[in-house]
């Protein structure tokens, strides 16, 4: 007699298959209890007068190794006939909770996953709780239509050697997570069969033999050798960890945060667009918070869990365990002589795109000292763009992300690394310090995203990136996706507040001051229309401006002087680099902006006129800053300085072209060049100094140049040569080395190229002083005094 069905319970799926037979089910069990389950839907639903049998295979769910299917299995397919093979496994569901079965971090951390019970907790949720009992049948299949894909010897085939049972389990697995995740939801798609699915396939294993030959290394090594790669590299998701770090992500974010503002609309669109394409999320990188925001705001919105790439220095205990099964995946800084490890990544990152497994990295590599953006690392990016020029997927879609916090918990640690102290190594212990940091509220975090970008919208098929313009198509794609990251990043009250007082030299403000000050820009932002966390046509006041004040205070990003009848916030010497940080992080909307300044300033001095020469100079500039800003192309750049020249001044192009500089030169005050590029370009001149003072024969690499720009810039602004503390930054001493490499200064270069790049940066800082006299002439005058 089939076991009864009790008709107050959830409806069961019905028998998959209309036909003759035979069947074979293949059932997936971890226990006695679940064999039971499944062998009375089989009895209840089975067709009369048909042929089923029923074979174990590997009990999937907790699947961690390559398991040897059932010899029953093995003895029924080889029977000389085409039995359609039916996978089914028992689901276990959580408890309903305000009408959604949602595992919350209170009943993993009380009684553990409840999707993956023991046997006393099973007998219990039988007997009890029945309604949480599901049959999971997945799509059925013949045996002659896998033997087929079994023999085929493209993609990711099975390996030699893999039997046709192992190969039946494997696809019966995968069939039932496709199946399982139709009733639990995207949020927990992540692969679980690794082993058998990518590193024992044909093609990963025809792959490691080539490499052996290449290597001259025995095909066993090689093999052990990427296996262990493999595990070294490959994140683990498990929904229970999944489950809860996303519930301790929402209790460490509430410690420092009052809300997490994102648009859920968007994220509609981007879950439609990963329903038929690999997604590639690219953040921006300003905090060790940010994968914690993102994952949490993709897991509420029911997206896949990404699977991002993290360095290999926070891949300790107990720390890096749980990073890797909650979806990071570990990369070694350095591993470019190292054949078969990059070899195996490459193999990771094709097989999760190929999956449509959506990943992210951050692009810049590093966590950004400064706040602004960090140049992008090419390497992941070329993995993906190389995939999809191998026709391994057929679009690629990539998601530049901006995470942007009214304030972080790391600025401290960040300005002590630009002063040259030591960073601090990850470990348990610094682990708890960043959280125990975030004891103080630091405001909201605003999640943006960019306009999505399309590789085959954008890449033609058939474009060789070893050719002479392919090797361009990477680094572009790079600045396009960073350009677009910008584009969508906020402007908060405190980056606008920090602004306001960088660009205010010579002392502090009050509320009333700093709200004057304000004015210019907040004008400037609703002009450009430029993204911001509070809504145009907001009213600024007194209030919310002493609000943004005084949490800068309690930061120690400047300091509060309580007087006698007001209070003044001044940014002391050693608050600049903290106070400069916010500032950067909106600092490249005001950089073309900036770059018509000096070169009003610079034609003024020069006595030349013509719109030609502005853009000439404005080109000239942007060589100079192509290692600080991300720039349009030639043609965007142009047409960019103009757009930006008519907002201020609708006939500055009659005024350029007759000479009549000083009116184009008055719409663009208070200018913001002293505050936007003169701390860049003084740190740019520090380490022009120190190529041109070193000996002649000398042999100058990057890592001494910085070394001694330290030290000399130290002496300098002792001396009172280095106008703003925040040019003493390791940060900006680099991308002044990185110019003066450009200009083939690193290694040996003769005392006149050295003499000519630093009278080139002493021009240029000519220019920008000339804006500075003239803007604090004005400040002081009596026309304009309050």
């Amino acid at each position: 007699m089939p076991a009864r069905w009790d008709p107050t319970l959830p409806e069961e799926p019905p028998w998959p298959v209309h036909g003759d037979g035979p069947f074979i089910v293949l059932v997936d069990a971890e226990s006695a209890i679940e064999r039971e389950v499944i062998k009375n839907w089989i009895e209840r639903h089975q067709p009369d007068g048909v042929r089923v049998d029923t074979a174990d295979i590997p009990a999937g769910r907790t699947a961690r190794r390559r398991k040897r299917a059932d010899p029953a299995l093995e003895s029924r397919l080889a029977q000389d006939d085409d039995p359609i093979m039916i996978p089914v496994r028992v689901a276990w569901l959580a408890e309903e909770q305000d009408g959604e079965r949602r595992v919350s971090l209170k009943d993993v951390l009380a009684f553990g996953d409840p999707r993956d019970p023991n046997l006393l907790r099973q007998r219990w949720v039988r007997t009890m709780h029945p309604d949480r009992i599901r049959i999971i049948n997945a799509e059925p299949g013949s045996k002659s239509d896998l033997e087929v894909r079994w023999k085929d010897p493209t993609g990711r085939g099975p390996a030699e050697g893999t039997s046709f049972a192992e190969f039946v389990a494997l696809k019966a697995w995968l069939a039932l997570e496709r199946a399982e995740r139709a009733l639990r939801g995207a949020r927990y798609k992540v692969p679980k069969f690794l082993a058998e699915d990518l590193f024992w396939s044909r093609g990963f294993q025809k792959g490691v033999a080539r490499l052996a030959i290449v290597e001259g290394e025995p095909l066993d090594k090689m093999r052990k050798k990427t296996g262990r790669y493999l595990k070294e590299i490959a994140a683990t998701h498990t929904p229970y960890v999944i489950d809860i770090a996303t519930g301790v992500m929402a209790w460490v974010l509430s410690l420092g945060y009052r809300q997490l503002v994102y648009s859920a609309e968007d994220l509609r669109e981007l879950y439609q667009i990963g329903e038929n394409h690999p997604l590639v999320f690219l953040p921006s990188h300003k905090s060790n918070s940010d994968h914690l925001v993102l994952q949490y705001v993709l897991y509420q919105n029911e997206f896949p869990p990404n699977h991002t790439a993290g360095g290999i220095n926070m891949n300790f205990f107990p720390i890096g365990p749980l990073l890797r099964r909650s979806g990071i995946f570990f990369i070694r800084r350095e591993f470019k002589d190292n054949a078969a490890y990059k070899f195996t990544l490459r193999q990771y990152v094709d097989y999760l795109l190929e999956k449509r497994f959506p990943l992210e990295w951050y692009l810049e590599g590093g966590r950004s000292r400064t706040g602004k953006l960090r140049p992008p690392r090419l390497g992941m990016l070329a993995y993906v763009v190389d995939a999809y020029l191998r026709g391994l997927v057929d679009d690629v879609v990539f998601i530049p992300v901006s995470i942007a916090y009214d304030q972080i918990s790391d600025i401290g640690s960040y300005a002590s690394e630009q002063r040259g102290e030591k960073k601090e190594a990850e470990s348990f212990a610094w682990a708890l310090r960043f959280i125990a940091n975030l004891r103080r509220r630091y405001g909201s975090i605003h999640v943006r995203f960019g306009d999505p970008l399309s590789l085959h919208d954008t890449i033609p098929m058939g474009t060789n990136l070893r050719s002479e313009r392919g090797r361009y198509v990477v680094p572009k794609l790079a600045f396009e996706i960073s350009n677009r990251i910008n584009d969508v990043t906020p402007i908060t009250p405190i980056s606008l507040v920090t602004l306001a007082l960088l660009s205010h030299p010579g002392g502090g403000l009050t509320v009333d001051g700093t709200l004057l000050a304000l004015q210019p820009f907040i004008e400037y932002v609703r002009r450009r229309g430029l993204p911001t966390t509070v809504a145009h046509g907001t009213e600024v006041t007194t209030e919310s401006v002493g609000t943004a004040l005084d949490e800068l205070a309690s930061s120690n990003v400047v300091s509060r002087i309580d007087g006698l009848t007001d209070v003044v916030y001044v940014i002391e010497p050693d608050q600049y680099l903290e106070a400069a940080y916010y500032r950067n992080t909106i600092i490249h909307f005001f950089v073309n902006r900036s770059i018509i300044e000096a070169c009003l300033a610079g034609m003024q001095r020069s006595g030349s006129s013509g719109i030609d020469e502005l853009l000439v100079r404005a080109f000239g500039w942007r060589a100079i800053f192509k290692f600080e800003f991300f720039f349009e192309g030639r043609r965007g750049f142009r047409n960019s300085i103009l757009e930006e020249l008519l907002l201020a001044c609708p006939d500055a192009v009659d005024l350029v072209n007759t000479g009549d500089l000083d009116r184009v030169a008055a719409a663009f005050d208070p200018p913001v060049s002293p505050a936007v590029l003169l701390p860049f370009l003084e740190a740019y001149r520090v380490v022009a100094a120190v190529i041109d003072r070193a000996d002649p024969d000398e042999t100058l690499d990057a890592k001494t140049i910085a070394h001694r720009a330290l030290l000399f810039g130290r002496q300098e602004a002792a001396l009172g040569n280095v106008t703003t503390p925040e040019s003493l930054s390791t940060e900006l001493f680099q991308s002044g080395i990185a110019l003066a490499a450009n200009a083939g200064l690193l290694g040996r270069s003769s005392p006149a190229e050295r003499a000519e790049f630093l009278a080139d940066i002493d021009d240029a800082l000519a220019d920008l002083r000339r804006v500075q006299s003239a803007a604090s002439e004005r400040r002081t005058s009596p026309s304009r005094a309050k």
